[in-house]
């Protein structure tokens, strides 16, 4: 108890650190211990070394050993979900320039909200999201954290493999021209996630250092490069109105290139029909407000969640200091901000109002053979695989921080958890689809607390009130954004809740 002691007379003193430091000493003697033991956790540890001597306090809990580029693509693989096919369904709800607006807002909160959480590492030197929460309030607020984490992440990482499962066999099936039903196992989706979570997921997760993962995270951002790419090149090949496929097609077995059956039978009466669009609904809209557009403010609000990686990133960064820390999320976010924006802008003005929720499904229904965009697919599950790995780490830390908070870094607990998560989420995703369901109320619920509430009263609770006020400009502003978060949460209820009542069964808030 004694250098827990020693760290709460650095705040009674009024003495902190400062984080933007970048010239402060890394390596102590406990950190020569720690090398080898990046996720090791004294008792409620990942503290400053106590004040002594005058000396500016320094981390102690790891040395970090990953570049600043690595680090900028585990972030940006982390924040890059397959919620970017959906935005340019979203911008056709709310126009060009409210889309853009608002997902300027969203990328500045999110600048933001990552300060809050590194200014109140910077002060008591901790590094854990869950340890963040322990210091602010104690047990209850370690455990908000930790649970908040872990559930968020498995639900995304739900969504991630069902999406494997449901358009992994449809690709291979385009591929070769295949029979729906011809019962060959390389098109069960149940067979083939479980062989992609053995076969690339699993070992990838049982790397010890997070850091490890920034060339597979690269290769999974060049990917999302690719289907860019491919976005914007289609958008001057494709005329508007456009085609569909089946209407010069002879056969009648068209693969349905969507798990939902429905979008087939909207557009059913144009199988025999050549698809007409009015050539007003071909001219781009500034500005919409309809039913729908409520519905893409959390879809937007939830594009840049990486929070519970952060800290973990930051862990692993080399010669870490807060100010490098918040270059590379800024630099994350503006990456992933241009890719959303460009994404979603010419997907809305290729197909206008006829865009779908899911863009490649909308180019499918010109062409489901096509080879670029079966080729683009394959670049989206490539990439949706590799951030399985990345978004696992958090959890696999927070399950540690509850259960064994004093146990220091072991390979056997490290595989364990790794596999026995990803052996419960492929049985729900195999066994129980509809969970998905679940997760994203749950999605709803623990994403504002990471995003917005858990940062602000956590920043609020640890920096100490000598150094700023409650009145002061900065605790205002992170009250403010706290209720903020408090709104987005209410919202997201209400729009899951109305979805599933008007039997849309859609789960807003997902990544």
């Amino acid at each position: 108890m004694e250098p827990i002691q020693s760290e709460m007379s650095i705040l009674v003193n009024g003495r902190t650190p400062d984080p933007e430091d970048d010239s402060m000493p890394m390596k102590t003697m406990m950190e020569e211990e720690q090398l080898d033991d990046p996720e090791s956790n004294l008792a409620e540890n990942m503290e400053f070394l106590p004040n002594s001597g005058g000396k500016k306090p320094r981390f102690t809990d790891f040395e970090g050993k990953t570049s600043f580029g690595m680090s900028v693509f585990n972030l940006g693989n982390a924040i890059m979900g397959s919620g970017i096919l959906g935005l340019a369904y979203a911008m056709s709800n709310t126009g060009i320039l409210l889309f853009l607006f608002l997902l300027t807002a969203v990328a500045a909160l999110s600048c933001y909200s990552i300060h809050l959480l590194l200014k109140a590492s910077g002060v008591v030197g901790i590094r854990a999201y869950e340890q963040l929460g322990f210091r602010a309030f104690g047990t209850p607020g370690k455990m908000a954290a930790g649970i908040s984490i872990t559930l968020q992440n498995i639900g995304a990482m739900s969504s991630y493999l069902f999406i494997i499962k449901s358009e992994f066999p449809l690709v291979i099936q385009a591929f070769l021209k295949a029979d729906t039903n011809s019962g060959e196992w390389y098109l069960n989706g149940n067979y083939l996630v479980v062989l992609v979570t053995i076969s690339v997921i699993l070992p990838l997760a049982l790397m010890k250092q997070l850091g490890y993962l920034g060339y597979t995270s690269g290769f999974s951002l060049s990917c999302m490069v690719f289907f860019l790419t491919a976005v914007i090149y289609k958008k001057f090949q494709i005329p508007c109105p456009f085609e569909e496929f089946s209407a010069n097609s002879t056969s009648h077995s068209v693969i349905p290139v969507h798990s939902n059956a429905s979008v087939l039978v909207d557009h059913a009466h144009h199988y025999d029909n050549r698809h007409v669009v009015d050539d007003a609904h071909c001219t781009p809209r500034m500005f919409t407000v309809n039913s729908q557009t409520a519905y893409t403010i959390p879809i937007l609000a939830f594009a840049f969640v990486c929070h519970p990686e952060v800290l973990p990133i930051y862990t692993e960064l080399r010669n870490p200091s807060q100010r490098k820390m918040q270059h590379v999320s800024n630099i994350s976010i503006f990456i992933m901000y241009s890719m959303y924006f460009l994404a979603a802008l010419f997907g809305y003005l290729t197909f206008f109002e006829n865009v779908e929720a899911e863009l490649l499904h909308t180019y499918s229904r010109i062409d489901p053979y096509d080879t670029l965009i079966l080729c683009v697919r394959l670049a989206v599950l490539t990439a949706v695989t590799l951030t399985v790995p990345i978004v696992l780490f958090p959890v696999r830390r927070a399950i540690q921080q509850i259960i064994f908070p004093n146990k220091t870094f072991n390979w056997i607990r490290h595989i364990a958890i790794a596999v026995i998560l990803l052996t419960c989420i492929n049985m729900l995703v195999i066994f129980a689809p509809n969970i998905l369901g679940i997760f994203g109320i749950i999605g709803a619920t623990s994403a504002p607390c990471l995003i917005f509430i858990f940062p602000a009263i956590f920043y609020i609770r640890i920096v100490p009130k000598d150094e700023e006020s409650l009145r002061s400009t900065p605790k205002v502003m992170a009250a403010c954004f706290a209720g903020l978060g408090v709104l987005f949460m209410i919202m997201s209820l209400s729009f899951i809740i109305i979805d599933w009542t008007t039997g849309g069964g859609s789960a807003v808030g997902g990544h």
